[in-house]
């Protein structure tokens, strides 16, 4: 498959686990009216973003894979003939759980499973307390529409995670996300924030010269049960070529459905004329496996 229609959904998240749900099936349906025949949801997008604070109860949003999300997702896919990715808190064992990308097929199988690999322990994103590190490699997921370079969010900042997914066959680079901004975040900061998130983002692009989609979350969070504290999603997800550059791209304050035409076939195209892979130093290489050179 050469061209293939992109969508993403950008949405806001409540403690209402049907809404949301609801929400997601409609910006799916949205972008299959637009013949998109792969569909990217945000991180964790079943639920609020409930890594801002350290709640043992919250390990009961957990479920297994296969399990309900997957079913729902996946006899939506089946009905409308395209591919998902979506992201689910899975629950893998008693006290296992991982932050899990899932890509369901066309005819409403699980194509693939990719487990977070990089977890953050920051103010507001408390994830080493809820997942377990990914064990499953930076592999790309075979599809029936290419083979899908799947990441999740702090992943993103990583040029190994993308190179490595380049070099395994990737096809397209996909990253569900969840970021925003403390709202006492200056202006100056919001926007320094953003620059980075989205340069980063399309340097994997162009380093790898792959087509790109990601989708984030959008609308203020609440850290827990109090208003007071949260997180202000700052949405502007995007899809972009294998050059970097913008084919659709989303605001920061309101929920979008986007859709892209992509040519795969234009990565073979950059790549003679910008051949990164070809003057690789790989003898050169050894120190990244290194934590830090002295």
């Amino acid at each position: 498959m050469k061209e293939l229609i992109v969508g993403l959904v950008q949405q806001n998240c409540t403690a209402n686990r049907n809404e949301n749900i609801g929400k997601s099936i409609d910006g799916i349906r949205e972008a299959a009216s637009r013949n998109a025949q792969l569909v990217v949801l945000q991180e964790l997008h079943l639920g609020p973003y409930f890594c801002q604070t350290e709640d043992p109860a919250r390990f009961d949003l957990a479920e297994p894979i296969p399990g309900p999300a997957t079913k729902a997702f996946g006899s939506l896919a089946s009905e409308l003939n395209l591919v998902i990715v979506a992201s689910i808190f899975e629950r893998r064992a008693v006290g296992l759980y991982h932050n899990t990308a899932v890509v369901l097929e066309k005819d409403g199988s699980l194509a693939g499973i990719y487990r977070k690999m990089h977890i953050p322990d920051d103010p507001g994103y408390y994830e080493k307390y809820y997942f377990t590190q990914g064990d499953l490699g930076f592999n790309p997921i075979s599809s029936s529409i290419g083979k899908l370079g799947i990441l999740v969010c702090w992943d993103q900042w990583y040029p190994e995670a993308a190179r490595l997914m380049a070099l395994c066959g990737a096809e397209i680079l996909v990253y569900p996300t969840a970021i925003g901004w403390e709202p006492t975040a200056s202006d100056t900061e919001r926007g320094l924030m953003l620059d980075a998130w989205v340069t980063i983002q399309r340097s994997h692009a162009i380093a790898n010269a792959l087509p790109l989609v990601c989708a984030n979350r959008v609308g203020f969070e609440p850290a827990g049960n109090t208003q007071d504290t949260g997180l202000i999603f700052w949405g502007n997800s995007f899809i972009t070529g294998p050059q970097g550059e913008f084919l659709s791209k989303a605001g920061h304050d309101r929920e979008e459905v986007l859709t892209a035409r992509v040519d795969l076939s234009k990565t073979e195209v950059v790549r003679r004329n910008w051949p990164f892979f070809r003057d690789r130093r790989i003898d050169a290489y050894g120190g990244l496996l290194k934590r830090f050179r002295d």
